[in-house]
């Protein structure tokens, strides 16, 4: 599967026949197939995401986008895992929502304030105390508060990963965590030119 070297997006068009060989519509057909099948089981998300990308086309922000998918969807507990670094910002989230009549439940990394010298992982600064971020407890306390959409807001790299796998209920993101780009990851690929050399292994 090469779809991101792809030149034609006959899945985009429509026009299937042009699709090139290496197309998975070519290649995994049956997979395709199957993954249909399972939006009976997951039709309300599914709908209502596709419901928020058509009336909030190029029009209401990624907040906006949220609050009114968890609107359509019904979801009346929402969970925030967050970063400690922006503590001030979802303060300002978590008004948004319960503005819009949702109730928050919010975790930051550092809960359970463990070291990091108890656990064995690499410090930032080897000369001072620090905790480790801790993804796999925020998600077990959103679950046990039985939330109905979890949110990531800034986790770091892999912390995010290990908050997915273990949250029950389905997961958003809303900031991916980039220190060096105001938490704009993309940003370094629209200057490719200038970072180059760094995101392309050459240091």
């Amino acid at each position: 599967m090469k779809c991101g070297k792809c030149g034609v997006f006959a899945c985009y068009t429509g026009d299937i026949n042009k699709a090139p060989d290496f197309c998975p519509m070519k290649t995994k057909g049956d997979v395709i197939d199957k993954a249909l099948k399972k939006y009976d089981e997951f039709y309300e998300i599914a709908s209502n995401s596709a419901s928020v990308e058509a009336d909030g086309y190029l029009k209401w922000s990624r907040v906006e986008e949220t609050v009114e998918f968890a609107k359509r969807c019904g979801f009346k507990r929402i969970g925030i895992a967050f970063c400690i670094g922006l503590r001030k910002e979802v303060r300002t989230l978590i008004d948004v929502f319960e503005r819009n009549g949702v109730e928050v439940f919010s975790v930051v990394c550092k809960t359970g304030s463990i070291s990091k010298d108890d656990i064995g992982f690499k410090k930032i600064n080897p000369n001072r105390f620090e905790v480790m971020c801790n993804p796999i407890a925020q998600a077990m306390l959103l679950n046990e508060a039985n939330t109905d959409l979890n949110i990531i807001f800034g986790l770091c790299v892999g912390h995010d990963s290990l908050f997915i796998m273990h949250s029950k209920a389905p997961v958003t993101c809303l900031i991916a965590k980039d220190r060096v780009l105001a938490h704009n990851p993309i940003g370094a690929i629209y200057c490719s030119h200038h970072y180059f050399r760094r995101i392309f292994g050459n240091k």
